[in-house]
């Protein structure tokens, strides 16, 4: 299940909004009673606050943002930093470099 801020993004950009601050536009909260978090507070007058079926219908795109994320970032980190990517440019060749990376990828595929 995608996280709440997630489809809010979704659903805020979907309606020409194409970015939010979750400290003064919109505020999440979760009173830890089982019921998980909601919009505390809507503070964007030119988007009307979303219904939970509004924010439903994203579910599936922000379940696939959220999934592809974590991917870059486990991608990212066996990438190595610039530094050994380069190091291994120049002593295995740049073919050796991206036979790695195309490996990494295809061993971390996105949705």
């Amino acid at each position: 299940m995608a996280q709440l801020s997630t489809k809010i993004k979704k659903y805020l950009a979907d309606n020409g909004v194409s970015s939010v601050d979750f400290t003064t536009d919109v505020l999440l909260q979760d009173d830890s009673n089982g019921q998980g978090p909601y919009i505390k507070e809507w503070n964007i007058d030119s988007v009307a606050k979303p219904t939970a079926d509004q924010l439903n219908a994203f579910e599936a795109a922000a379940t696939t943002e959220e999934s592809n994320a974590q991917v870059v970032a486990t991608r990212k980190a066996l990438y190595g930093s610039i530094e050994s990517q380069i190091e291994n440019i120049i002593e295995n060749g740049l073919s050796a470099e991206q036979t790695r990376v195309n490996q990494i990828k295809a061993d971390n595929p996105k949705s």
